[in-house]
């Protein structure tokens, strides 16, 4: 069963690779949440995804957004990765693969070498009261959330 819009977002509490513990939570009531989640750093889509939202991290900031990606990878492996690509946003990493899992954003085998437990590509923006406004897991890893309709809902939301 997937997360539907209208439902509270689970709660997390992840280390980012600066080493700083985010909390879904810290956001409530002050920030819009985009939350994007990633199979693996240094991999061409989510490199080029992620650089796409880089690049457009004024339209984010504009509608109250606090962007975070997440991925099952070390902190130290998104520490590199950020410092390499320059982001300009908080890499949480979900290494224990709870919070993929919350939100129903888990492969059971990851490529064709059966990688277990390694994030489906999905994005949430979750607002300021801690609902879920946008839902979209992605099956394919090839493939890239809609961020014409992402960025549409962002800009409803205040």
């Amino acid at each position: 069963m997937s997360l539907q819009i209208g439902q509270k977002a689970p709660e997390f509490s992840l280390y980012s690779s600066t080493k700083e513990k985010i909390n879904l939570s810290d956001f409530t009531n002050q920030k819009n949440v985009l939350l994007l989640f990633f199979p693996q750093a240094f991999t061409g889509v989510c490199t080029n995804e992620l650089c796409g939202v880089r690049d457009d991290i004024a339209r984010y900031s504009n509608a109250n957004a606090q962007l975070l990606a997440i991925s099952v990878d070390s902190i130290f492996t998104l520490a590199k990765f950020k410092e390499d690509q320059q982001y300009n946003f908080p890499m949480l990493s979900d290494f224990n693969k709870e919070v993929s899992a919350s939100y129903h954003s888990m492969y059971e085998s990851f490529t064709d070498m059966n990688m277990k437990g390694v994030s489906k590509r999905a994005a949430f923006i979750i607002d300021k009261q801690g609902i879920i406004q946008y839902a979209e897991v992605l099956e394919s890893a090839g493939d890239v959330p809609n961020f014409t309709a992402i960025n549409d809902i962002l800009s409803t939301l205040h």
